[in-house]
């Protein structure tokens, strides 16, 4: 992901910033999904240039992952990028997104982190929290914690937790032989079910077909902006 370079964030923004993801974790709510889903879908943002965003959201049918819907928004950004922030730049924009949506899906699987956040609030939680709807994170890198490499072996798992040991995600090899993934549970969803939800949407590539797809509609829809 894009990542241009900004000056130190001013400390007064942050402080804010800080303020409003802590007051975003009171409202956080973990717990299994009431029936298996019959929609889910993707979201993945990305950044055309360091002052646009382009968000997209794909919606699947589970567990049978056909495409139903696929659909983005193109905009300004005004926040500047912020380490630990970065949910601030991304989520009003999918916000747009998802209010185009004719289908609206059971689950959202996010391209990012939920709860294994510094302050637990990654994009995958506080887009849910916003939402009100169920999410959980898939993201390709470590933000937080600690692990074991799980075995090198496809679906072999290992815990993500915290400097208390606190379990905040577990690390997936979705395919033999190369770098894991890392999945949290986001709002209105656990571990449990974002780990099983994940495992049942691998088609043979590392990313999941809800994140997978919602990545490869963002490079196509960027030829419509350009």
């Amino acid at each position: 992901m894009y990542r241009p370079y900004h000056p130190p964030a001013d400390p007064l923004v942050v402080r804010d910033l800080t303020q409003q993801q802590n007051d975003l974790r009171q409202r956080v709510q973990l717990m299994p999904l009431p029936a298996a889903p019959r929609l889910i879908a993707g979201c993945d943002s990305s950044f055309p240039t360091p002052d646009t965003i382009l968000s997209v959201f794909v919606v699947l049918t589970f567990p049978e992952l056909q495409l139903v819907e696929k659909i983005y928004h193109h905009d300004a950004v005004t926040l500047p990028y912020v380490p630990g922030f970065l949910a601030f730049r991304e989520a009003p924009n999918l916000l747009r997104v998802y209010e185009k949506l004719q289908h609206k899906p059971d689950v959202i699987m996010v391209d990012g982190h939920g709860i294994a956040h510094p302050r637990r609030m990654g994009i995958a939680t506080q887009l849910g929290v916003l939402l009100d709807v169920p999410t959980f994170g898939v993201a390709k890198q470590k933000l937080t914690g600690n692990y074991e490499e799980p075995a090198l072996e496809k679906g072999s798992i290992t815990p993500l937790t915290d400097k208390a040991g606190e379990l905040i995600g577990e690390v997936l090899r979705s395919k033999d032989k190369i770098k894991p993934l890392f999945v949290s549970p986001g709002h209105r969803c656990d571990q449990a079910t974002a780990m099983q939800l994940t495992l049942a949407c691998l088609r043979g590539y590392k990313l999941p077909e809800p994140t997978r797809l919602a990545d490869y509609w963002a490079e196509q829809f960027k030829k419509e902006i350009r």
